[in-house]
């Protein structure tokens, strides 16, 4: 009884910032819920042999961090096997609807560009990069950290950091460049 309630203190003490983790790298809010409940699901079957070299949510943002990473690859295989059956016509086309955003139809159209202009640029990264950048940008966490959930040394963290920054730097300065 004791592990099921250090269980659930655990999961509403971290859901939501679990959950907004496994969405800033996925994207998608439903894929961010499965990948959030299977982050948990490994927190209960692996809280026994928690060893508490480093604090609780650190190993839990670490797993969120790792399952999150583990489906982008997966899905980039289903990707790429998708790709393949459709040249031989094993597949159908879907339509994706987008509704309509109320607001500024001006504004929400510029902010909607730059979010994909950052979003393409951010996918450009290379993994270890973008890890780190959404783990500070999107979620807050601060080097230490970062470095504690990746399992990085500190001045890794830092150098991956600033190699972020810069290739975000030369990825969008001409997307800006003609904005001025």
């Amino acid at each position: 009884m004791e592990q099921a309630l250090d269980f659930r203190t655990i999961v509403e003490t971290h859901q939501e910032k679990v959950r907004n983790t496994c969405f800033r790298f996925l994207k998608n809010p439903e894929d961010a819920d499965d990948v959030a409940q299977e982050v948990f699901i490994q927190v209960y079957e692996s809280l026994s042999r928690f060893r508490e070299e480093a604090e609780i949510s650190t190993w839990v943002y670490r797993i969120a961090v790792n399952k999150s990473l583990d489906f982008l690859r997966k899905k980039k295989r289903k990707k790429r096997f998708a790709q393949l059956t459709s040249l031989f016509g094993f597949n159908e086309e879907r339509e994706e609807i987008t509704l309509p955003i109320p607001g500024d139809p001006q504004q929400d159209m510029e902010q909607k560009e730059h979010k994909q202009a950052l979003d393409s640029a951010l996918e450009k990264l290379p993994k270890n990069q973008r890890t780190v950048i959404t783990l500070s940008k999107y979620e807050g966490f601060k080097n230490k950290e970062i470095a504690a959930m990746t399992g990085l040394s500190l001045s890794a963290v830092e150098a991956l950091m600033h190699r972020a920054k810069k290739n975000l730097h030369s990825l969008l300065y001409d997307y800006y460049k003609k904005m001025v």
